[in-house]
């Protein structure tokens, strides 16, 4: 009939009913006070590929939190026998299979089969994971836009088609700052009387890629400190423009806040990179990014 449908977010038209009861009327009316109010921002429509991608995340993250579940069971169970495992996945399948070897004379039949159904679920859900990370892997090939993400150092392809399949083309985000603030990695504000208070990092918006963020900032802050230098103490490779940035940084506020930062710049690249469609350049993305 040649109206255009948009989607108003739930939390957006909540507000106006006030205290009204909830009624078909009511609720008609909220949609359209909240369609007329001047800060109301629309929902944008997540393509078939972006839902389907959005499904093999999900997906995959149970499949972690499952085996984060029975490693942490088996630990514990190891723990009352008076056996102590290190933290970490990492970890867990050597020194298994080597406390195993050598306290087996020490377990009964009925810890011995609980012990052992705990670690073939461990390597079944190892294997489950292993396929859908390789799935994913597999799109980030055959994406331009993956492939222009993955340029960046920390980006890898999990964060790139993470990115992709959440925010598609970007266009719904005037610019990078709007998709950081959307993510949660800007200051909250709490001000008043004229005077400016800013507080912690939002949290808000989306969890998965704000935490992709984070460990991408994570990774390449890492990668600086490990960097192998010289006899002179020096780097063997001098640093680009967005490597000395984020040492300047450290230096200057400390490294968990430096980390947030640097999650902040990172959101802010991604987007260029894929409304834009440009290649990535360090020296221009920390230009970018301090205007």
């Amino acid at each position: 009939m040649g109206h255009r449908v948009n989607l108003i977010k739930a939390e957006r038209v909540k507000v106006f009913p006030g205290h009204r009861n909830k009624t078909d009327a009511a609720d008609a009316q909220a949609i359209c006070e909240a369609l007329m109010h001047p800060g109301t921002t629309f929902v944008a429509v997540k393509s078939i590929d972006q839902q389907s991608l959005d499904f093999l995340f999900d997906r995959r993250e149970r499949l972690v939190h499952d085996r984060t579940e029975i490693v942490n069971q088996t630990r514990a169970f190891l723990a009352e026998l008076g056996l102590v495992m290190p933290k970490g996945i990492q970890h867990f399948d050597t020194h298994f299979r080597a406390l195993i070897s050598e306290h087996r004379k020490e377990f009964n039949n009925r810890i011995q089969s609980v012990l052992t159904e705990n670690f073939s679920e461990y390597t079944a859900l190892c294997e489950r994971i292993d396929s859908v990370t390789r799935q994913i892997e597999a799109e980030a090939t055959c994406s331009d836009d993956c492939r222009r993400l993955m340029q960046v150092s920390g980006f890898g392809p999990l964060i790139a088609v993470a990115l992709c399949a959440a925010i598609g083309n970007g266009l719904q985000f005037k610019n990078g700052r709007h998709l950081s603030a959307y993510l949660g990695l800007v200051p909250g504000e709490y001000s008043s009387g004229g005077k400016q208070r800013l507080l912690g990092i939002t949290k808000r918006g989306n969890r998965r890629l704000r935490t992709l963020l984070v460990l991408a900032a994570n990774a390449l802050m890492m990668g600086l400190s490990r960097r192998k230098k010289g006899d002179d103490g020096q780097p063997l490779r001098p640093l680009n423009a967005m490597e000395l940035w984020v040492t300047k940084l450290v230096e200057r506020v400390g490294r968990f806040k430096a980390k947030v930062a640097l999650a902040n710049k990172l959101a802010r690249i991604a987007w260029a990179l894929i409304a834009k469609g440009e290649d990535f350049n360090a020296s221009k993305a920390v230009c970018l990014a301090t205007a």
